[in-house]
């Protein structure tokens, strides 16, 4: 699933986003508080929702997706002039080692088919300490079946590459070398883990 897709439903992804707003205020208000004052970037930003209700509170906000249409949204907005959106790849990101200290990306892992790399990026551009938040939508199996939702996105071209349920979420991250320092599963159409996560570089 390549950036055609998401190109295609850029003009409309916030709207269809509505349908959770109860999750994402949670991540709003949760993600503002952890960027306090502090330099971030975030992948798959989407049309810039969360670097819009984050803005006020980071030192400085760096939004990129790898769907030039995503970010022609995004920049459609009123921006602060901390905020800045970039076309980038996950799985090769064109900043410098050590450039931020918190990086958000928010229910993309389970989309990319080597989630690992995007992480070996994560972290190679995070500081020592670094704080990773990474919420992630899970998938139900009822009886083995997908549930609605994910069948629903199916049918219109969107594929979870990953299927997480919380328990192989959390395991992933912790496979990873992360830590997990604050956990929330949020109940919705589609469940959501919320994860703040923590690992410390390893000297050279």
């Amino acid at each position: 699933m390549g950036a055609r897709i998401w190109n295609l439903y850029a003009p409309v992804y916030e709207w269809v986003m509505r349908s959770e707003k109860q999750i994402y205020d949670y991540m709003y208000a949760h993600i503002a508080q952890a960027v306090k004052d502090l330099n971030v970037l975030e992948i798959a930003t989407g049309p810039g929702l969360i670097a819009n209700h984050i803005a006020s509170s980071a030192k400085s906000v760096v939004g990129t997706d790898f769907s030039p249409k995503m970010i022609e949204q995004a920049r459609k907005r009123a921006w602060a002039s901390n905020v800045r959106f970039e076309v980038a790849d996950a799985c090769a990101l064109p900043f410098k080692d050590d450039s931020f200290d918190v990086v958000v990306i928010a229910n993309a892992l389970h989309l990319i088919p080597n989630p690992e790399k995007a992480l070996a990026e994560i972290d190679r551009v995070l500081v020592e300490g670094g704080l990773l938040i990474a919420p992630n939508f899970l998938i139900s199996m009822h009886g083995h079946k997908l549930s609605l939702w994910p069948k629903l996105l199916r049918l219109i071209g969107i594929h979870f590459v990953h299927a997480w349920d919380e328990a192989g979420y959390k395991a992933f991250l912790t496979q990873q070398g992360l830590t997990i320092t604050q956990g929330t599963l949020l109940k919705g159409r589609i469940d959501l883990y919320y994860a703040e996560c923590v690992r410390r570089k390893t000297p050279a």
